[in-house]
């Protein structure tokens, strides 16, 4: 087997090895099995940047075993396979960090790192897999790996909201499977092609092909958080801090976003997609979920709910950006990938660092915290600005481009819900802001776990990864024009999708 064979394999492994490794130790050696998580993280992210550098200069990474005829477990690293697993593996390392610090004396510490560890695998996997079975594979493994994390504390609500988690994801996952099938009984085994697969089927099966769509976009939304197949979410949120960052910017939301980019772009073709007029009931459905989730953040004062609602309307920038009919709005909703992964990260690790330092859950709670926590509130100011869309940060750039592609696309409708949204991510955020920064401090903090030490507000391993996400959140926006941003790897993809070439 080639080195090119290898590599998708070896990527897989680092993460998943790590991860059989850490269930063995012994919750006592607690070094021992942050070296282990840190090493695979730290391997990942080096073959990564090698395969990163092979894509752009054209080399083809892919590995492929038969598992039945005409049934293949698939592995490609094309260009937006890497655009989303460099996502994955750069926030899987800070979070391993910050995980290490915030759980720091918690129990079952070994299948929290265990589990935490196959989430990476799995969604890897569904960055890498080049056909619709090997995403299905990728997609259910993720849905049984992430269960223990969001059920992680063991109390009676983690464990409801554990229930809920699974009867929506695997619901979902068989309306994906429904789909799938009905797929495959009519085109055999789909590999995701750029510029689709299916317009060679003829007119006669258009009826089949909407009714697919419409199931497969239903089983990836549930995970996507499309309204009304989003109530699992904000459940989630009982689970420790890091878990919830994961969930929000790297694993489950972004799987079921990146399914739906794969199903446009790559099975349907976006000019057959238009032709069979799938893209403007999308884009519909993306609006409404973008306005409906930054409603209901409005009214939440649990901190993380107020975050996870947030997550809902972000996240559909991505499934709005694939029903732009055109080359730019897929540069913004492809760039919202990271750009919203970057952001929510460094506002859920923001979250956790108050409720480990000072035990508050509540944004009621929160007057004057930025005095007691001013470099934690500054990396979520940042993050709160960029996802309002405030120049020059990164959120910034993404709304930018879907503002361009809603006119190219000849959508003007578009812009009003792009603005709404800005004005509703204002409403939800700024308040917070207001009460951590210019509001005194009314009572004692709720339960102050870290006190001020050495100058420094909380735990080094808390600080550091949110002052990291932030720092991107204005590097991202700042240099955006230069070669390596993720700007100019999104107009890449568009650019492979539309066969022309984006100035």
């Amino acid at each position: 087997m080639s080195l090119h064979a290898t590599l998708p394999l070896l990527v897989l492994a680092s993460s998943l090895l790590s991860g059989l490794i850490v269930f063995f130790v012994a919750e006592e050696r607690h070094r021992l099995r942050s070296m282990v998580n840190l090493v695979g993280a730290s391997l990942k992210l080096i073959l990564v940047a090698y395969m990163l550098r092979g894509v752009l200069h054209g080399e083809e990474f892919a590995f492929r075993h038969s598992i039945l005829p005409n049934l293949d477990l698939l592995l490609v690293a094309d260009a937006l396979a890497m655009f989303f697993i460099t996502l994955s593996a750069a926030l899987w390392f800070l979070t391993t960090l910050y995980a290490i610090g915030y759980l720091e004396g918690s129990p079952r510490r070994s299948r929290f790192f265990g589990f935490f560890s196959l989430c990476v695998t799995a969604t890897a996997g569904v960055a890498m897999a080049g056909n619709l079975f090997s995403f299905f594979v990728f997609y259910e493994l993720l849905t049984l790996v992430t269960y223990p994390l969001v059920v992680h504390r063991g109390s009676e609500q983690s464990m409801r909201a554990g229930h809920v988690y699974l009867t929506y994801t695997l619901g979902g996952g068989a309306l994906l499977l429904i789909g799938m099938l009905w797929l495959y009984g009519l085109a055999g085994q789909v590999e995701f092609t750029q510029g689709g697969v299916l317009a060679a089927l003829g007119p006669e099966h258009a009826g089949q092909l909407r009714l697919i769509f419409l199931l497969l976009i239903a089983g990836l939304g549930v995970k996507a958080a499309l309204v009304p197949l989003h109530g699992w979410l904000p459940q989630a949120m009982v689970a420790p801090a890091p878990v919830s960052a994961l969930l929000h910017a790297v694993a489950v939301v972004k799987a079921g976003a990146f399914g739906i980019l794969r199903v446009v772009y790559e099975i349907y073709g976006v000019e057959f997609a238009q032709s069979l007029s799938l893209l403007l009931p999308l884009a519909v459905a993306a609006s409404i979920t973008i306005i409906w989730g930054s409603l209901r953040a409005l009214f939440q004062d649990d901190l993380k709910r107020r975050l996870a609602f947030s997550t809902v309307s972000q996240v559909s920038y991505i499934a709005l950006g694939a029903a732009l009919f055109g080359p730019v709005g897929t540069v913004g909703g492809v760039l919202h990938l990271v750009h919203q992964g970057i952001m929510k990260i460094t506002l859920f690790f923001c979250a956790g660092n108050y409720a480990e330092t000072l035990g508050i859950h509540k944004i009621s709670e929160m007057d004057g915290v930025g005095r007691r926590m001013p470099w934690t509130t500054v990396a979520f100011t940042i993050g709160a600005f960029g996802l309002i869309g405030l120049p020059p940060l990164a959120g910034f750039i993404s709304k930018w481009y879907l503002g361009l592609g809603a006119l190219e696309a000849h959508m003007p409708w578009v812009l009003a819900v792009l603005l709404a949204s800005s004005l509703l991510n204002a409403a939800y955020f700024l308040p917070v802001l207001q009460r951590a920064w210019f509001r005194p401090q009314a009572t004692d903090w709720p339960d102050e776990h870290i006190p001020m030490r050495n100058g420094l507000e909380t735990a080094g391993l808390l600080l550091i990864p949110p002052l990291v996400t932030a720092a991107a959140t204005v590097l991202m926006g700042l240099l955006a024009g230069s070669a390596l941003s993720p700007l100019t790897w999104a107009k890449l993809i568009a650019t492979r999708e539309y066969l022309l070439w984006l100035p």
